[in-house]
């Protein structure tokens, strides 16, 4: 049986970046969505970080495809965010960055529909699996 790489993701991706507001578009939605979320952002270079993301979330479509290539930049990224990393996200806040990732989606990638949404939703959730593993 071949290998789900989430090759549909990257393309769904690709659609959602070509707009140009959607790692900002983003960023709204998250830290609208908790409370404690803005002040995860606070000492934070916004530029650099929107840069980090828009590579992350490319790396973690390629690491819940199975991609070692991708295996790196996924460890040093669950380092960072682990409890003692130096940007340590609570496991708790994971299910509203997943929902703001899939709301984000929706509003940028046009042919965005149900069925690629829960694509979306079980590739980010075996990164997300492997961060809290780390965390």
């Amino acid at each position: 049986m071949a290998r789900d790489t989430f090759d549909d993701l990257q393309m769904s991706y690709g659609r959602c970046l070509r707009n140009g507001r959607f790692i900002e578009r983003f960023y709204e939605i998250f830290m609208a969505s908790h409370p404690q979320v803005p002040a995860l952002f606070a000492n934070t270079d916004m530029g650099r970080q929107s840069l980090a993301l828009r590579r992350g979330i490319s790396a973690a479509i390629s690491h819940a495809g199975g991609s070692m290539l991708a295996q790196r930049t996924m460890n040093e990224m669950a380092k960072v965010h682990s409890r003692s990393g130096r940007a340590p996200v609570p496991v708790a806040l994971y299910p509203y960055w997943l929902e703001s990732l899939l709301k984000a989606v929706a509003e940028h990638d046009p042919q965005c529909n149900d069925a690629l949404l829960q694509r979306w939703r079980v590739a980010m959730e075996r990164t997300i699996a492997y961060f809290v593993e780390h965390h």
